[in-house]
This record gives structure tokens, sequence and C-alpha cells, in this order.
């Protein structure tokens, strides 16, 4: 029986890993072992082993938790919950690292990383995203987010291919300039998870215009990043590593039109989406309502990539789309939900994240660590993002009127300092091809502990020797802040010039007269902060009266 047998799954093995092998030519980096043997493992050990390895990794988790509501409680600014996982992650790491043989369990996986954890991430960020002041600054967070990212690219890949023609760092390839650019795109995505959570803090007061700024650059350049690597991926060949003059055009091209289709999957569905809702009782059974909204969100993600375009960026517009317009269609106790279960997604995903990225530094698939590499590509990332805060901020300011709203020299070494890297950067680390892998993995690896440990601590000190932090708002101001809190989406854009007011008022009515009729529910008043009653966090704020509306448009 076993003459039988044994052979036949050698034959299938073998095949599996031609199949493996065409896999990984196409941009992935290929596992250094192959299977030389078939062992047969009891099925109720291995069940056994993967139950205690559960147990253990949940343990650790709630571990976790607790230290960041420590961390919270006790304002202890010094240390994010996000470097406190990946500490705890690097001494699990050592620990499991000595003690076991099979770390599968106890590793970073890429493909885990982009259809589980980083879709609740993407889709809670643009579901509870502060429209007002996200589109009042959607210009220079434009300018960040996708001019200044591919600056840092290239300015990245252009340092990184002439050190290493230069003979002046080994490990990078000195032939193939794509490659170079493909690191430079993957480390310019940044992620201050570490940074924002010390600036929402209420008692910091951080100023509103930075925290703006951070965090719509950090929502929108992920999803920038990922689109540049996918894109200089699919030019890249090691067997012609010559870079062409028609090249770089081509990506460019390719670049916006992955990201123009992104947008309008991402909108699209969130328009049918809204649509469903609004033109069904679905609201009468709860549990069919939360679980069709949850399963359309992830269409959303699945669709984009499934179509070669990028899922981090259709999935945060169709939040975006949801949040105005279907958050109206949801009965009272599906919004709640929804909020609730998104944040506790998103919190769940963020912490398993920043824990294996700290076990990675034991458990990684490398072998030993390029410290030259990575030294000189955390000075090259530090280049990068001078190149791009200090120049597109003076063209910022340029169109910024009013002197208020400009962003400062000392808001802009804040930005500069705050570009910290995470679990995105890493990611795509994972997937680089070509045989320098492990050098890139291991320099990308050293820069997101470097950063969300260091810059991430160091955050409230800056923001206070800065001057970034608020004065106290009195209660005027308060009232004032919860009067604009309260306008519609694009009425919100009403306080700004009046140049640009015809347009915004043609969008504004086309918004409450078209969109809203057909996507987003009746409109309703705005509740009095003495009513008793609360708001969802996501649900859009409408003026109080018909009064109201024809007022801001006179």
């Amino acid at each position: 029986m076993y003459q039988i047998v044994i052979p036949m799954i050698v034959q299938g093995l073998d095949a599996k890993n031609q199949n493996d092998n065409k896999i990984w030519s196409r941009g992935f980096r290929a596992p250094t072992q192959q299977p030389s043997s078939v062992v047969l493992v009891d099925p109720e050990e291995l069940h056994e082993e993967d139950a205690y390895a559960a147990v253990f990794l949940n343990v650790i988790l709630i571990i976790c938790i607790l230290l960041a509501y420590l961390i919270k409680e006790y304002k202890i600014y010094f240390l994010p919950e996000s470097a406190a996982a990946m500490i705890i992650g690097i001494a699990i790491g050592a620990l499991v690292s000595f003690f076991l043989n099979d770390l599968t369990l106890y590793q970073f996986s890429p493909e885990f990383f982009f259809f589980v954890l980083l879709p609740p991430i993407i889709f809670e960020a643009g579901y509870s995203l502060e429209k007002k002041s996200f589109f009042e600054n959607l210009g220079t967070i434009v300018l960040y987010a996708i001019f200044g990212t591919i600056v840092s690219t290239f300015v990245v890949g252009f340092l990184t291919f002439f050190f290493a023609k230069r003979g002046l760092i080994y490990g990078i390839s000195t032939t193939n300039p794509m490659e170079a650019l493909l690191f430079g795109s993957l480390i310019s995505a940044v992620d201050p998870v570490a940074t924002l959570s010390i600036m929402n803090n209420p008692e910091l007061r951080c100023n509103k215009l930075l925290y703006s700024l951070v965090f719509g650059e950090s929502v929108l350049n992920d999803a920038v990043a990922i689109v540049l690597f996918n894109t200089f991926r699919t030019y890249y060949d090691p067997e012609t590593p010559d870079l062409s003059e028609g090249d770089i055009p081509k990506v460019i091209l390719a670049f916006f039109a992955v990201a123009i289709l992104s947008i309008i999957v991402g909108a699209s569905l969130g328009l049918l989406t809204s649509f469903i809702y609004k033109n069904t009782s679905i609201q009468n059974y709860s549990k069919l309502e939360s679980t069709l909204l949850f399963l359309f969100c992830y269409l959303c993600y699945a669709t984009a990539e499934s179509l070669g375009l990028s899922g981090v960026m259709a999935l945060f517009v169709n939040g975006v789309v949801l949040s105005h317009y279907n958050s109206y269609n949801l009965s009272r106790g599906s919004r709640h939900a929804a909020e609730q279960i998104f944040a506790t997604l998103s919190t769940t995903s963020e912490t398993i994240v920043f824990l294996y990225m700290g076990m990675g530094v034991f458990t990684g698939k490398f072998k030993d660590w390029n410290i030259q590499f990575s030294l000189y590509a955390m000075l090259f990332c530090i280049i990068g993002r001078f190149f791009n805060i200090f120049p597109l901020s003076c063209l910022s300011n340029i169109q910024r009127k009013r002197k208020s709203s400009k962003v400062t020299f000392k808001m802009q070494l804040v930005l500069w300092f705050v570009g910290l890297r995470g679990a995105i950067a890493y990611a795509l680390a994972e997937n680089m091809p070509g045989e320098n892998g492990a050098t890139y993995v291991t320099a990308t690896l050293s820069i997101c502990l470097t950063t969300t440990i260091i810059c991430g601590g160091f955050t409230e000190r800056i923001l206070s020797i800065s001057g970034m932090k608020d004065e106290e708002p009195s209660d005027e101001q308060n009232v004032e802040s919860e009067e604009e809190d309260s306008l519609v989406l694009s009425a919100a854009n009403g306080y700004t010039e009046n140049a640009s007011w015809g347009i915004k008022e043609v969008l504004l009515k086309f918004d409450r007269n078209v969109l809203q009729l057909y996507f987003g529910g009746k409109v309703r008043s705005r509740r009095s902060k003495n009513d008793g009653r609360s708001r969802g966090n996501y649900e859009l704020g409408i003026l109080d009266s018909t009064d109201d509306q024809e007022r801001y448009l006179d």
C-alpha cells in the first residue's frame, strides 16, 4: 500500500513545487528550503500544538490590550501602544525561537496581513473620518500623500542605486535601478499610528491642522505606496535590468490610472450599498443589516484586488461614501453596532500587526541583517521625507490666504519628524522580488522598529518644543466648534474663499437634491446637545433648517 501511496504523494509535491516556482517567478521571493521527503504528522498532535499556540498568542494579545489601557490611563506618552506591542513581540519572538523549531505560526504573513488584517484598519479610517477637516485640507493632503510619496520614492530609489553603484553599500543590485525604485516606493509608506495615538489624546490639545494633515496623509499615503510598488513590480524584469527613458512616464501614467479606477470602484460600490439599504426594509432585521454591511465592505476590497487595482484606496473611499450616505439608512442599533464592531476589529488588527512585526526580529525568514544598508536606508528616508514636506508645504502655503491656515515652519518640522514607517512597508518588503529580498526586509524592519519606538515615543516632547499644542478653548469656542462639526460635508467648505463658492454651491445642491435623495436617506435635523441623545460617531451632521441652508448659500 505504501509503495503505491508514497510515490503518488511525492509526485504531487513535485508538481506543487513546480507550480510554486512559476508563482515565485512572477515577483515573489521563493522559500529557501524545498521539501526533500514526506513526513507523516499525527493530526491530533498537530491540532494540540496549534491549540497551545492559539492560547499562547491570545494571552499575549490580552496583555498588549491591558498594557494599552495602562498607557492611556496613566498617560505614558513616551511609550505608544504600538511601540509597546512591538517590544512585547520582540521578547516573545526571542522566546519561541529558542524553544521551538517550527516558527510558522509566529512569522509575519504578507497575504494574511493584506487580506485579513489590513481591510478593517483601512475601512475604519474612512468610516470614522472627520470629513470637515479632511476635505478642508484636501489639497495639501494630496500634495503630501501623492506627489510627496512619488518624490520620496525617486529620492530614496536614486540614492540607494547611486550608493550601490559606488560600492558604498552591498547586497543591492548595481545593474537594475527598478529594484531600488521598488524599495523607494515601499519605504515611502508612512504609518504614523504611534504618533496619532499620542496626538489624539484630548489633554495634549494637539494643533487641529497638524493632526488633520498627519492623519490625512497617512490614510492616503498607504494606498499610494501600494499602487506605486505594484506598478513598479509590473515593470521589474531581472533579465533586462536597463531602465529606458520611456518607462518612467508609463509607470506614472499606470499609477494614476490604477488610482483613479480604484476610487471609482470604491465610490460605485459604496453608492450601490447605500441604494440597496435606502430602497429595502432590511433595517427591520438588524442582524442581516449589520452582516450585509460588513460583506459589502469586504467585497469592495476583494473586487479591487481581483481587478489588479488598489484595494486599500477603494476601501477607504468606500468607507467615506458609506459614512456620508448610508449612515442615514441604518437603524439606530445597527449604526452604533457598526461603529463599535469596525473600531474593535481595527484595534485588534493593529495590535496583531505590531506584535508580529516585533516577533519578526527573531522569527523572520531572513538569515542575517545588513546593518550597513539599514543605516544608509534610514538616512535616505530622512532625506526623502525632507524633499516631500518642505517644498510641498511652501507650494501649499501659496494658496492658503489666511495666516492661521498656513503650514508653519515648526509644523513642517513636526511633519518631517513623524514620518514613521509601519506594517504596510514591512509587508511590501516581504514581497520584494529578486535575490536581494532579505536585505530589503531587514532594512525595512529596522526602520519600522526605530521610527515607531523612538520617534513615536518622542512625539509628545516634540509637540511641546515646537509649540504645536493649542490653548485651552473657551466655552464660546467649544460651541462654535460644535456648530461647525454639524455641517454637511459640502456645506462645511463654505467657510473658505468666496472665489470657489460657485462650484461648491453646485456640488452642495447636487448632493442634497440628487445623491441624498437616492442614496442618503431623508435629511435629519441636528439634535440639541441638551436633548439627552447623542449622534453616532460616524453620522453626518446637517444644518438645522432650510433657512440655515439657504443662509449659507446666499
